[in-house]
Order: C-alpha cells, then structure tokens, then sequence
C-alpha cells in the first residue's frame, strides 16, 4: 500500500527526466503489442472505419483556432 503518494510522484517524475529516451527499446515495445495484439485477434480491426465518428469530433474540438 502507498502511505505517501506525493513521494511516489516526485521519484516518478525523477526517474523520467534522468533516463534518456530509448528509440530503439519503444519500437521494440510497440512492435511486441502488435504482436500480441495480432495474437489474441483484436488487430486490425474488423472494420476499419468503426469509431471514426467519434475520431472526427474529437479532432474538430481539438483544432479549435482562436480569433484573432
């Protein structure tokens, strides 16, 4: 059980900002979730466009332009 989360953030953060980004471990990572998820048969996706409704709203709220 986690008595201080404050300090369990603070370590967190400090470990993220020492180690430096691994560009070859990530695509090994990302690579191995495909797989897996090819494996278990939940990728690709069916149908490809299943979902894209809520892909389109939430790219129009988010590309919102100020006036100027």
């Amino acid at each position: 059980m986690i008595t201080n989360p404050a300090l369990l953030r603070e370590f967190e953060h400090r470990q993220i900002r020492t180690m430096p980004a691994d560009y070859a471990r990530n695509l090994a990572i990302v690579q191995a979730l495909c797989q897996e998820a090819r494996l278990l048969g939940v990728w690709p996706p069916a149908d490809l466009l299943d979902g894209i409704e809520v892909d389109l709203r939430l790219a129009k709220a988010l590309n919102v332009r100020p006036t100027p």
